[in-house]
């Protein structure tokens, strides 16, 4: 057989990337390769990029030159958001032997045999976004913890900043059955817990394939694929990963709260406090209601964690506009924030915008919002410290130690047992680590 037979993934971005690229090894794993660490060599590697920032391009680069450093005779394949988006600037990164776009990555295996390193520039293979019209499954395997479920690709959203659209297409989903039928295959595995994910996941059911932009009507809610999840035997616990505050209804909320296996944490994006800013962003809610979805969670589960996303220096924004959203967080009750930088993207309404913030001033903002975080964080779980609450146990870095969520995703530490990595256990909350915001724990044996 001249086909390779070894194969190294690398993935770059979010928990969507995750799953696609557990599936995409699956594939490879079927066809006879096998698997290895980055750091091992092989005669194969694939990257599933990213490009939500140009951190995130440049980080392309980078792990493409560490790849060859180990195996210099490497075919490397680059799929994912980035290759969509910019394929032949990644067909000139010295190295790259093929560039698939959004609607060719989960048939690289019809072009591995074609890649040819003779060449000083990489093939691309790479259509316009709209021939990604099709949902493929895809889940996260390996980490016998976690999986990551793909429920959701694409959005039919327009934010001006956002690059999304242009590299996944439109918002479709795969069947209640579909999902369903996967979710059963990672139970089969041992995972005892599915993080659901998408890129628009509140808009599951948007159909399942468009044909000449007629698109099938609705036949399931987001919230009818929860109840259907619910009911799944072997795993138990459910996250979202993330979900619009619009698409988060009050219906999805108090589902939650009475789920015995949807934990009570919420990932909801925010980007600004600004109702000025959220319009120029083009998002689909003001802050009044991402404020009225806060209070409704916490009246139905004062316990549940609720992350934030929030971007900071977005043209336009003035002092007075940042400080009214960091006056907004600091009052809202919310547990932690992601907070991103703005980057300008080629071909988004925003980089066009006028009076740009000046880099050092959105680093600043950065700065005082993450110091923000770090507080809301220590203000959520000060009150837990020692109560008792069950846990998810994983591996740690710290071959002495484990790690593992409380169902309010509170990450804890203790001293590891072997035997139960893997497993829900109860354990009592003692002491907050501010470095590490992680809270130090002992087990409670029965």
């Amino acid at each position: 057989m001249a086909t390779p037979l070894t194969v190294a993934f690398h993935t770059l971005g979010c928990k969507l990337n995750f799953s696609e690229t557990s599936s995409i090894r699956r594939k490879f794993e079927d066809h006879g390769y096998t698997t290895v660490e980055f750091e091992d060599g092989a005669d194969i590697y694939i990257f599933n990029t990213c490009s939500v920032t140009d951190a995130a391009d440049k980080k392309c680069r980078y792990e493409v030159r560490r790849a060859l450093k180990y195996s210099p005779q490497a075919k490397v394949v680059v799929v994912g958001c980035y290759a969509q988006l910019k394929p032949k600037e990644i067909a000139e990164i010295p190295g790259v032997d093929l560039v698939l776009g959004a609607a060719e990555k989960f048939n690289i295996l019809n072009y591995i045999e074609g890649i040819s390193k003779s060449s000083d520039k990489g093939m691309v293979i790479a259509g316009e976004v709209k021939q990604a019209n099709s949902f493929i499954e895809a889940f996260s395997f390996g980490d016998r913890t976690r999986s990551f479920l793909k429920v959701q690709d694409g959005c039919d959203y327009k934010c001006t900043y956002c690059v999304i659209p242009q590299a996944r297409g439109n918002s479709r989903s795969g069947t209640v059955e579909s999902v369903i039928k996967s979710a059963n295959s990672v139970a089969e595995q041992g995972v005892k817990e599915i993080v659901l994910t998408g890129v628009n996941i509140g808009d599951f059911g948007n159909g399942t394939e468009v044909i000449e932009g007629i698109r099938p009507k609705k036949e399931a809610l987001f919230i009818d694929l929860a109840k259907e999840l619910d009911k799944v035997e072997g795993i138990e616990r459910f996250r979202i990963s993330s979900i619009e505050p619009n698409l988060l209804t009050t219906e999805i909320i108090d589902f939650v709260a009475d789920s015995q296996r949807f934990v009570p944490h919420f990932h909801i994006p925010l980007q600004s406090g600004s109702n000025k800013i959220l319009n120029a962003m083009r998002r689909r809610y003001l802050r009044e209601l991402y404020q009225e979805r806060v209070a409704w969670i916490k009246d139905r589960m004062p316990h549940c964690c609720i992350g934030a996303d929030v971007i900071v220096g977005f043209p336009g924004e003035t002092e007075e506009d940042f400080m009214e959203t960091y006056k907004f967080i600091n009052k809202l009750d919310v547990s932690y924030l992601h907070v991103f930088t703005y980057s300008e993207r080629g071909n988004t309404p925003a980089a066009e915008m006028p009076d740009i913030v000046p880099v050092e001033v959105r680093r600043q903002r950065n700065e005082m919002l993450r110091s923000l975080s770090h507080k809301k964080r220590i203000a959520f779980t000060t009150p837990y410290l020692g109560s008792i609450r069950p846990v998810l146990f994983e591996h740690s870095h710290d071959p002495e130690m484990m790690h593992g969520f409380t169902d309010n995703y509170i990450k804890v530490s203790l001293p590891k047992e072997a035997s139960l990595i893997n497993t829900i256990g109860l354990v009592r909350l003692k002491e907050f680590d501010e470095q590490s915001e992680m809270v130090i724990s002992e087990l409670v044996r029965s």
